[in-house]
């Protein structure tokens, strides 16, 4: 099990490892092989800025898309037309817009456009 790895957030993404990809969308919670941790926390610590994250709306219930700004301090980006009721299809939708951004790949899947 990987608890906290630091070179995780400098791990080389191979956009050819789909099968983290499915492992992800399969189990988004865990648990997750010790390469999808590493993914996800390339996913969650790269860059500064215009990462896609999820904001609460109503615990437990509803989410919206954000990205975060570019710099500490500004405004979050929020996109209203994308709420989610399910967590599990929430976090699948920052997972496909994250390998995007790491990769430059889009994945094949309907309804990843912010």
């Amino acid at each position: 099990m990987l608890v906290n790895d630091p070179e995780a957030a400098h791990w080389p993404v191979d956009p050819s490892r789909l099968d983290l990809v499915e492992e992800f969308r399969r189990k988004p919670r865990g648990p997750h092989s010790d390469d999808l941790q590493r993914l996800l926390h390339r996913m969650r610590w790269s860059g500064v800025g215009r990462r896609h994250v999820l904001i609460v709306m109503e615990p437990n219930r509803r989410w919206m898309l954000g990205r975060l700004p570019g710099r500490r301090g500004a405004p979050v980006e929020t996109f209203p037309n994308r709420i989610f009721t399910d967590l599990a299809e929430a976090e699948w939708a920052v997972f496909v817009l994250r390998w995007e951004a790491l990769t430059g790949q889009k994945l094949e899947t309907a309804g990843n456009e912010p």
